[in-house]
């Protein structure tokens, strides 16, 4: 495997796993039982702020990090093997 490809599907396993933990970090919008537990923790100004928007661009900057990386990757890899 050459070094370019080494540091692919590194970049590619950071950026996915980066993704998912951003993903997960954004407050909820949704109206079920979760927003009535976290209505009474939480004001409803949250997630309206700088925070809110730097976390989305965060957010878009790993997933277009990662789906280049899978396009790359599809390119440059051989075709039937790994190695």
């Amino acid at each position: 495997m050459n070094p370019l490809n080494v540091i692919l599907t590194i970049l590619l396993f950071l950026s996915g796993a980066l993704t998912v933990i951003l993903v997960l970090m954004h407050s909820g919008k949704g109206t079920g039982v979760s927003e009535m537990i976290a209505s009474s923790l939480y004001n409803s100004g949250t997630g309206s702020g700088v925070l809110e928007k730097n976390l989305n661009r965060l957010t878009v900057i790993t997933t277009v990090v990662f789906v280049l990386c899978v396009v790359v990757m599809a390119l440059t890899f051989p075709t039937g093997t790994l190695g």
